[in-house]
This record gives C-alpha cells, structure tokens and sequence, in this order.
C-alpha cells in the first residue's frame, strides 16, 4: 500500500467530505452487555473499563499513534512558518470575533505565514477563511465530535487532517505553530491555551511562542491569575507569557517582534517591513 493511501486509511489525511462516523466498526462483533465507546480517546482512555468495549489492541492503537505522527511530518513539512488560531465553534459569520479574526489572519497570510485552526467552524472557520482570501496556506487540524465539528470549505487542499487523538493533533498546534492568537472560546479553547501555556512555562518551546489572547473583557472575567499568584503556585512574571488585546492593530503589535524575527531567519528579510501593523 502506497504512503498516501495507507494515510487515507489511517483518516490523517485530507478528510472525506462525509466522514464514518466514530466509532470506527472495526469488527463486526458486538457484546451486547458492554457500552462501545464512543470515540477512539475514550477506547483509549476507557480500555480497563470493565463496562466499555475495547475493540482495538493495544498494538493497534500504538499503530495508529506512530501513524499519524510520521504522516504529520511527511505531510506538514513544507507548511513552514505558521501561527495558529483558537476559538469559539459557536462564532457565526458577522459577529464581531469571526471579522476580528478573519482579518488577523488575511494580514497575516499577506506576510507570508500559513494559517493553522482545528479546521472547524467558527473562529476557526474565520482564520482559514481570512487566510484563504490573502492566497495563503491554511490548515485544518481537524477530529471528529458529536457535535460542532465539520471541516470548513477554506482549508488549502491537501491540508485537511482528521486526527483520532486529540494529544496527537495538540502536538502538532505546538510544533508547527510561531504564536497563537486566542479569541474568546470554551473548554477546548482553555485545552489548547493552557496546552501552550504550560509548554512556554517549563520552557520546552524554543523560540518562545507569543501567546495573545483577543479580547480583554471576556479574558479578564475568565482568566484571572493573580490567585494562582498570590497562592504561589505560578510565578510573578507567569501571566505575562500572555498578552490580552482588543484589536488587530494592537495584536499585531504584540507579534511583530516574534513574526519579523522569524521571517529574517528564513531569508525573508524584503518581507519584513511588509508586515503591517495599521490601517492607514
């Protein structure tokens, strides 16, 4: 079996419009008396479960792991200098957000960085969108849920993924990701921030990665860790890895530094000054 098509296989690659939905039926064969799970995380997370069917082995799921982790850096390699975009699912076109974002990410295609979302709707829909419309490379980190998520139309071709993990599709936000910009989300937002976070915390992202969080009324009402600090248990400095803005501008303020650095350290000197920071 070719590498494409074992990929296709393995649901790494580009996603079919009308994905199987999870779980995958990988045998026939049903215990009426035990709950199948209803996802491969929970197969996983759930196998010494005495009430949840396991249907796969542990080699088989080791399989699929080692799968999707060398398919990702056959298939990501050429993406190169990228930021990653999180955010609600729930934000429709129009809403403020989505148009924030939309924009962020047409300016930073216009600069030269691919775009890299969860691949669904929403702020994420938004990102690739902007992206898409500046003729920039997005991607789509995508996995399947009961609700919420489906692929959006923006995604570049070939750069659409369905991971059956989310600790494998987190890894690669992290790799190939140069900053994040956090718009206003749920838990799986708080995930991928806290995710980061951490990583840019211990020190284990190197460059450091610019974390911005958009908009200020909603992170301050949600993220307040001056009790963590008062605690002890985060640093003084520690909410400082993060930088809440209100606007394009001022989020492209906050990024220039990171985002021209790595354009000069690819070559890209000329594409330096290009990167924008207002709207004359």
């Amino acid at each position: 079996m070719s590498r494409v098509a074992s990929c296709v296989a393995l649901g790494v690659l580009p996603a079919a419009p009308a994905a199987p939905a999870y779980p995958v039926q990988v045998t026939p064969d049903h215990d009426p008396d035990l709950r199948r799970a209803a996802s491969l995380d929970e197969e996983l997370l759930e196998a010494e479960t005495v009430d949840v069917e396991t249907y796969l082995t542990d080699a088989r799921r080791i399989e699929r792991i080692d799968e999707e982790l060398r398919t990702g850096f056959a298939s990501l390699a050429h993406v190169g200098k990228a930021v990653s975009v999180f955010g609600s699912a729930r934000t429709p076109p129009g809403h403020p957000e989505y148009e924030h974002a939309r924009e962020a990410a047409r300016r930073l295609g216009e600069a030269g960085f691919a775009m890299i979302t969860g691949g669904g709707p929403g702020i994420m829909e938004a990102a690739n969108r902007g992206a898409h419309e500046a003729g920039g490379k997005t991607v789509g980190l995508n996995i399947r849920l009961a609700s919420e998520q489906g692929a959006n139309p923006y995604i570049s071709r070939g750069l659409n993924f369905e991971f059956h993990y989310f600790f494998m599709r987190k890894f690669w936000f992290a790799y190939l990701a140069k900053a994040v910009i956090i718009f206003p989300g749920g838990f799986g937002t708080l995930d991928e921030l806290f995710e980061i976070l951490t990583l840019e915390q211990t020190q284990k992202l190197a460059p450091r990665t610019t974390i911005v969080l958009y908009g200020t009324e909603y992170w301050d009402r949600v993220l307040s860790l001056q009790p963590m600090v008062d605690w002890g248990a985060i640093g003084p400095k520690d909410p400082g890895l993060m930088h809440r803005v209100d606007s394009v501008d001022a989020a492209f303020q906050v990024l220039k530094p990171a985002l021209e650095a790595e354009l000069a350290a690819e070559g890209e000197t000329v594409k330096a000054p290009k990167l924008k920071l207002t709207r004359k």
